[in-house]
């Protein structure tokens, strides 16, 4: 036995709420993307730190090979010989230089904003690879 129920409605599209759907993605998308050109990667001169000020400073001894010169800048980004390094890239490229001479001097660039403990772990990095001739650098007051 069949029941009518009357007659059958066919299922319909609901146009505007599609058309809203396809309005927020486009909204979403355009907002998540960013716009932003890609920079042109330009070598830096110069480590970005500000370095802090000393009352006394000691006169630079330029005899000898430079030093190691190790940057930390303000947010705890790593720094060997003004290119960015990762810490186990410093570790690693330590460990060849202590190899080929305990006696390296290392020099610590260290940013006034720089968390003291960020400086601690690149001076536990030297120690650990038995470098013990490290010096920090710091601006004049003059």
């Amino acid at each position: 036995m069949r029941i009518n129920l009357g007659e059958d409605e066919q299922p319909e599209i609901g146009l505007i709420a599609l058309i809203d759907c396809i309005f927020f993605l486009l909204m979403f998308f355009m907002v998540a993307t960013s716009f932003k050109q890609p920079e042109q990667h330009k070598p830096q001169k110069e480590l970005p730190v500000t370095l802090p000020m000393s009352q006394v400073s000691l006169e630079r001894d330029e005899a000898g090979p430079a030093p190691l010169v190790i940057g930390v800048d303000k947010n705890g980004e790593l720094f060997l010989d003004g290119e960015p390094v990762s810490t186990q890239a410093l570790h690693g490229r330590l460990k060849m230089e202590a190899a080929r001479d305990p006696a390296r001097r290392v020099r610590i660039d260290g940013d006034q904003l720089a968390k003291y403990q960020d400086i601690v772990h690149v001076l536990d990095l030297c120690q650990f690879e038995r470098l013990t001739n490290i010096s920090m650098h710091t601006r004049s007051a003059r």
